[in-house]
């Protein structure tokens, strides 16, 4: 499972119902966010974050290994990955999928970030293990150090 978080991948757009799938996402998480009382910020990119602790001392960059407690879940509440307990794990952040280099970024250690993913700074239209493809994600991540 911990292998869903690698890879880059980028969706293309999917024009059903004359919405983008960049356009679905967007409303799917704008209502999550309203249906659960969340204040999140909106990155250029698309992806939503909230920063819960921004932590202290300097932010990682793309080229840090980072470590990590998280929970990764769809928008149904259904978990598809995480760590145990007070487990952690490392990456190199170059080798994340987009949401988690955007917004790592965005604390320092000891902080902790919630995103709120379109599925093209996912895994876009492809299925990776259980999560279907076209995935809005939602990521709870305490970053131990880098």
């Amino acid at each position: 499972m911990l292998a869903a978080l690698l890879g880059l991948t980028l969706a293309g757009c999917n024009k059903e119902d004359g919405m983008s799938q960049a356009e679905k996402d967007q409303v799917l998480i704008e209502d999550y966010l309203a249906d659960n009382n969340i204040t999140a910020e909106e990155h250029e990119s698309g992806l939503y974050y909230r920063i819960d602790n921004t932590g202290t001392g300097p932010m990682p960059t793309i080229s840090d290994e980072v470590e990590v407690r998280y929970k990764g879940y769809l928008l149904d509440g259904t978990v598809f990955d995480q760590t145990q307990g007070s487990s952690t794990i490392e990456f190199p952040l170059s080798n994340l999928i987009p949401a988690w280099q955007i917004g790592i970024p965005l604390i320092s250690s000891g902080g902790s970030i919630t995103l709120f993913s379109p599925s093209s700074l996912a895994y876009g239209s492809r299925r990776v293990g259980d999560i279907p493809a076209n995935s809005v994600l939602v990521f709870e991540i305490d970053l131990v150090s880098f």
